[in-house]
């Protein structure tokens, strides 16, 4: 299993978000760079970078920090937020963005999710499963829809995504520990690779998501706030491969 450190950039700081609520930060870094720097340093595989703004706005407000990130570090990158069109998609991809993670528009755009996965490969794409309670959410979390994580999960993978990231909304940020059952069922249901995140708060949470077969974890808080040390985590994945 992979630990993906995670860093979420908000007006250009490090942040993490309570529940996903932009009124329940705090601040972590002035500087992502360093902090991507940091755990490149301390042996992460992959990291993962979140665009808070563009994820509220539709728009990449911090493309040149990450294109910064990209250009001084050596591992791959996983970009969200704000991936809402095809160019945004294509100019992160062309620059050497490994992956990019596709929320929104993978309920308003499906169109969109199946070319990049024509064009760049199906390797490259993630599809982002937000989910309060069964239900997806879109537009930074801030709106909800009737449609089932099952039901979304179920189409991408009809027209060839392969990887998906889960994110219990109500967890995220708050090291409650993870929704297994949620996890374990989608692991279940798509037999495709599920990259977990949301709640994790202990190398117990990390261990346990390696046994029911998550492909990755996302480390967010438990990381920021001392709870996980990611050569620890690390050590304790690649001990269940």
């Amino acid at each position: 299993m992979e630990i993906i450190p995670a860093i979420d950039i908000k007006n250009g700081l490090c942040v993490r978000l309570y529940q996903g609520d932009f009124n329940r930060q705090t601040v972590f870094s002035d500087d992502p760079i360093d902090v991507a720097l940091r755990w490149e340093k301390a042996g992460a595989r992959r990291i993962h970078i979140v665009d808070l703004d563009g994820s509220r706005t539709g728009l990449q407000i911090n493309l040149d920090i990450i294109k910064s990130i990209n250009s001084r570090i050596n591992v791959p990158l996983q970009v969200g937020g704000g991936i809402r069109d095809l160019k945004t998609a294509q100019i992160l991809l062309s620059f050497g963005i490994d992956r990019v993670v596709i929320g929104t528009a993978a309920v308003e755009n499906p169109d969109m999710v199946q070319h990049l996965c024509n064009t760049w490969g199906s390797q490259r794409i993630v599809v982002a499963l937000d989910a309060k309670g069964e239900q997806i959410a879109i537009k930074g979390w801030i709106k909800e829809t009737s449609i089932s994580v099952s039901t979304l999960a179920t189409h991408m993978a009809s027209i060839g995504v392969h990887r998906f990231l889960y994110t219990d909304i109500l967890r995220d940020g708050t090291m409650t520990s993870p929704n297994f059952e949620g996890i374990q069922k989608l692991i279940s249901d798509t037999s495709k690779q599920i990259l977990a995140s949301g709640g994790v708060s202990s190398l117990e949470d990390v261990e346990k998501l390696s046994n029911i077969g998550a492909e990755g974890v996302i480390l967010g808080s438990a990381l920021y706030k001392g709870n996980i040390c990611l050569e620890e985590a690390i050590r304790i994945a690649d001990q269940g491969q």
